[in-house]
This record gives C-alpha cells, sequence and structure tokens, in this order.
C-alpha cells in the first residue's frame, strides 16, 4: 500500500474511531448534565486537573519518541513499558497521599479526598496500555483503536449514567471513568499482537529519553497551562462556575478533538516516514493544515453563533450560563490545526529542542495574559478571555521555525487558510444575525432554530466554496473520487 493510501486509510478508521468515542461520550454527558449538577462537573474538573498533570508524565515524552524512531524494535518497546509503569505507580502514591492537601486547597477536605484516591487508579491502569497504544500508532493500525475505543467507552457511559440515576452523584463520574481506562487496557492487551518481555535496557532508555524528555517538558508546560484556568476558576470562584466553564468548553473541545486529532495521530508517523524528504514533508504538512482548516473553521464559527439554542437543546436552561463559554472556546479551538501540524512536523524532523523552545515562549506570554485576566478583571469570562486572545498568537509563533526547517513560515501559513477562514467568518455572522432574529421576531422552539441554522450554515460554507472553487473541497472531491474509483 502506497503512503497516500495508507494515510487515507489510517485518517478513516482514525476519524470513526474519534467520532465513535467522542460522539458516544458526548450523548452520555448530555445525559448526566440532565441527572447532575454544574457542581458535580466542577468537583470532577477540579480533581482531573493533577490527574491530568501526573499523566503527562506516563503518556508523553518517551512514547512519542517510540513513533518517531525510525529502527524501535521489541526491547525499545519493553524498555518503555516498564519505566512508564513504574513512573505510574510512583505517581499515585504521591496522588494517594496528597489528597487531604489538594482537598484542602480548594476548601473541601471530607468530599475530595476518597474521590482522589479512587480515581487516581487511572493512571496506572493507562500505564498499562500505553505501549499498546504507541505499537498502534507506530504501524498505523488505526482499525484497532476503532474497536477498542468504541469497545470500552459504551459500557463505560452506560454504567456512569446508570450510577447518577440512582443518585450517586460525583460518583457516577468516577465509575464511568474508571470503568473506561479498566476495559481499555483489557482490550488492548486481547488484541494487540506486542507483549512486554522480560527485559531492560539502560542504554535503549537513555537514548529513547535524550528526545523524549524535550517533549515531556513541552506536553508538562501545555497541560499545566491548559488546566489553570480551571485551578483558578476552581479556587478564586466555585465548582459550579468551573462546571459551566467545563461544559462550555465540551462542545468545541468535541469537534476538534474528532477531527484534528485524527488527522495528527496520522500525521505524526506519516511525516517521520519521510522526514529526509523536505520538500514531500511540506506537501503533506501544507495538506494537513489546509484540510483541518477547511472543516474546523467552519465549524468554530458556526457552534459560537447557535450556541444558545444548542445548549437549550442539548443541556437544558440551567445550562446557559455556560454560553459564552462556548463562544469563548470557539475561538481558542480554531485555530488548533496550524497549532498541532506545526508541531508535528518539527517533531517529525527530529528537533523536539525547537518543540519546548516554542512552548516556553507561548506559555510565558500566556501566564501573562492569564495574570492580567486575573487582576484587572476577576470574573470566570474574563480568565477564559485571555486565552482567546493568546491563540492566534501562538499559531503565528508555532509556525516560525517551519520557515527555515520547511521554507513553509506562517505568511504562506496564513495564505493557505485565509479563504476557509474568511468564508467561516462570513457564514457565522449571517447564522448569529439569523439566530437573533429568529429569538427576537419569532417565537419558534430552540430545536427548530438549531435546525435552520444549521442548514443555512452548512449550505452558505459549502456552496460559496464550491463556488468560489475552493482548492481544499477541490482536492476532497478529486480525493474521494480517486478512493470510489480504487474500490471498484
Amino acid at each position: 500500500m502506497s503512503l497516500k493510501s495508507s494515510v487515507i486509510s489510517s485518517l478513516f478508521w482514525k476519524y470513526f474511531e474519534r467520532l465513535g468515542t467522542q460522539g458516544v461520550q458526548f450523548i452520555v454527558a448530555v445525559v448526566l448534565a440532565r441527572l447532575l449538577s454544574p457542581a458535580d462537573f466542577g468537583l470532577i474538573a477540579l480533581i482531573m486537573v493533577f490527574i491530568t498533570i501526573s499523566n503527562v508524565f506516563v503518556q508523553s515524552g518517551l512514547n512519542t519518541a517510540l513513533i518517531q524512531k525510525k529502527d524501535a524494535d521489541n526491547l525499545d518497546f519493553t524498555t518503555v513499558f516498564y519505566s512508564c509503569l513504574l513512573l505510574a505507580c510512583v505517581l499515585y502514591a504521591g496522588l494517594f497521599c496528597a489528597a487531604p492537601f489538594i482537598a484542602q486547597f480548594y476548601n473541601s477536605q471530607n468530599e475530595l479526598v476518597p474521590v482522589i484516591r479512587v480515581l487516581g487508579l487511572m493512571l496506572p491502569l493507562g500505564a498499562l496500555s500505553s505501549i499498546q497504544e504507541a505499537y498502534v500508532a507506530r504501524n498505523m493500525m488505526f482499525k484497532t483503536l476503532f474497536y477498542r475505543s468504541v469497545g470500552a467507552i459504551i459500557p463505560a457511559g452506560l454504567i456512569g449514567v446508570l450510577f447518577a440515576y440512582w443518585g450517586y452523584g460525583i460518583w457516577s463520574l468516577v465509575i464511568q471513568q474508571l470503568t473506561n481506562s479498566l476495559l481499555i487496557c483489557i482490550i488492548m492487551w486481547f488484541t494487540v499482537k506486542w507483549k512486554p518481555s522480560l527485559s531492560f535496557s539502560f542504554a535503549r532508555w537513555k537514548m529513547l529519553f535524550s528526545f523524549g524528555w524535550k517533549l515531556l517538558c513541552s506536553s508538562l508546560l501545555d497541560t499545566c497551562y491548559n488546566n489553570l484556568l480551571n485551578l483558578i476558576v476552581g479556587k478564586m470562584f466555585n465548582p459550579t462556575a468551573l462546571g459551566y466553564y467545563n461544559r462550555g468548553d465540551q462542545f468545541p473541545k468535541l469537534i476538534v478533538n474528532n477531527l484534528n486529532s485524527s488527522i495528527q495521530s496520522v500525521m505524526l508517523p506519516s511525516l517521520s516516514s519521510v522526514q529526509d524528504d523536505k520538500p514531500r514533508l511540506k506537501v503533506m504538512m501544507r495538506r494537513a493544515i489546509v484540510t483541518s482548516s477547511f472543516f474546523i473553521l467552519p465549524l468554530m464559527a458556526g457552534l459560537a453563533a447557535v450556541a444558545t439554542p444548542l445548549t437549550l437543546v442539548v443541556l437544558g436552561e440551567k445550562w446557559l450560563p455556560a454560553v459564552p463559554f462556548i463562544q469563548i472556546c470557539c475561538v481558542i479551538y480554531a485555530f488548533w490545526p496550524i497549532h498541532t501540524t506545526n508541531l508535528s512536523a518539527v517533531n517529525a524532523v527530529g528537533r523536539s529542542d525547537i518543540f519546548l523552545k516554542l512552548e516556553l515562549i507561548k506559555k510565558g506570554y500566556g501566564l501573562v495574559a492569564i495574570a492580567i485576566a486575573v487582576l484587572f478583571f476577576r470574573s470566570p469570562i474574563g480568565i477564559a478571555m485571555s486565552s482567546a486572545i493568546t491563540a492566534p498568537l501562538g499559531a503565528f509563533v508555532n509556525a516560525y521555525p517551519n520557515k527555515k526547517l520547511l521554507n513553509y513560515g506562517y505568511i504562506e501559513q496564513t495564505k493557505d487558510i485565509l479563504p476557509s477562514m474568511a468564508l467561516s467568518v462570513f457564514m457565522g455572522g449571517c447564522v448569529y444575525f439569523v439566530s437573533c432574529l429568529l429569538s427576537d421576531k419569532f417565537a419558534i422552539s430552540p430545536i427548530l432554530q438549531l435546525v435552520v441554522l444549521s442548514l443555512l450554515g452548512m449550505t452558505l460554507y459549502l456552496g460559496l466554496a464550491r463556488l468560489l472553487h475552493l482548492e481544499c473541497l477541490d482536492y476532497l472531491i478529486k480525493t474521494v473520487k480517486e478512493f470510489r474509483n480504487r474500490k471498484k
């Protein structure tokens, strides 16, 4: 199979893996949002700050180094497996002991301690399957990931909903998360042929760590920064305010994770396979940016425009305070394709040192923006706005080194995404105008508003893209035709 065919097949399975898991997760979250309070979601978000940061040490760095390394063998995989498992156990022990101090920090001693200690079991469970996932990603076996994810998320979601219905409150969310992690672990061990052997190489570990530690630091910086808003909102205000922010982040994150994660999961192994062919690397990188932007930019613009009727239909009236957070997060996530594709290209050519420098720069001015928001605005919306302001700047920072590495800098990248961006802004503005008109002049139900506005947005964007012959749409149509002909 050619690289192009392999990439298309991998994208297909990765996209449906993300679509399946995120779709089920979204449905479960909607049901849980109607059964549980915003404070329950806020408390889980507080705890997940510490678990997510701890998980970076387990899941980042060495795992990515395995995918990037050209000649990784069983000894490499086994070495990283035992390293991750040992580290996960140590981190869980630390989290277990620190639980009372974390709860005290949030002024919620009795409620949070047992939840932290039980939910922290996600760390060792994740370590047990992390190398199998790296093996699958390296070999582009994304069909396996599809069955793994769907096979875990559906029963875990059903169990979570049942416990919420029975009145277990926050514990229903804990049980859902743990069940999902456990099922993923079991499925990966039974479906992936790789198994660890009784061997370990300090030399291999050192070689992989020399590349991976920079990625680890970068991921740690990124994760700490991304979770800082949860930490600040939860500490300065209350779990209910954090619950609104957390659910507001859910909608745009769901869409972007479906599309962008599918593309980026395939891009790193694909780009790494041609890392010595810079012109070809540039072509693949450009295609990833143009394609992901073509889909994500209009989806974010449209979502921001229909945030109010969508919230009423999906979550209910009690979640209306989440609407401004949805709109702010749409701006933040709109720039993710440029962020992640540029970073994947930097990783693919083995320049993790540049990756780390970029993260230091972005987090530096990002922290300044958050500090200004905390000092002068002192509101959850003002704090969230600080990230929306710095997101476009971060895209330019990530693009800068690729001007030298691949002759594909931010000016050329901006030209590539400008058609999709202009159409998206125009479409979003039209949809928002009609949304206001329907709300003020016509007494129609939120669900009918949502249907009308969604159809209007899709027709406007795709119709204008076809009329103006946007390069990406023409390429996608051509690729689909080629794929169909190959199947005949």
